[in-house]
C-alpha cells in the first residue's frame, strides 16, 4: 500500500474521537457498561467544567448516552457508550494502525 493511503487515512480521522480528552473518555467507556461522572472525571484527570464539555461534544455525536438520575435525593449521572460509539472507537483504531503502519513502517 502507498504511503499516500496513510496520508489519506490521517486527514480522514474522526476529531471527534481524535481529541485526547475524548479518546480517553471512550476508551474508559469501552471497557466499562456505564461509568458515573464523577468515577469518570476522577479517571481521566479532567475538571467538572471541561469534562462535561466533552461529555456535549461526544453526546452530539451519538457515541454516548447520558442519563441523570437521583438516588436517595442526590443527583447522578452515568454514562455509556453507544453502539455508535463503539462503531467509532473501533474505525479511530483500524485508522491509527493503518497510519502506523505506513508512515512509520
Amino acid at each position: 500500500m502507498p504511503a499516500d493511503k496513510g496520508l489519506e487515512t490521517i486527514a480522514d480521522i474522526n476529531r471527534v474521537v481524535h481529541s485526547p480528552p475524548r479518546l480517553m473518555i471512550l476508551a474508559y467507556l469501552a471497557a466499562v457498561d456505564s461509568a458515573d461522572f464523577i468515577f469518570l472525571m476522577n479517571q481521566v484527570g479532567l475538571t467538572r467544567g471541561n469534562l462535561s464539555s466533552h461529555l456535549t461534544t461526544l453526546d452530539e455525536a451519538g457515541y454516548v448516552d447520558i442519563q441523570k438520575e437521583f438516588v436517595d435525593k442526590v443527583p447522578r449521572t452515568l454514562i455509556r457508550l453507544t453502539d455508535a460509539g463503539r462503531n467509532a472507537i473501533q474505525t479511530y483504531r483500524g485508522q491509527m494502525r493503518t497510519v502506523i503502519d505506513e508512515l512509520l513502517g
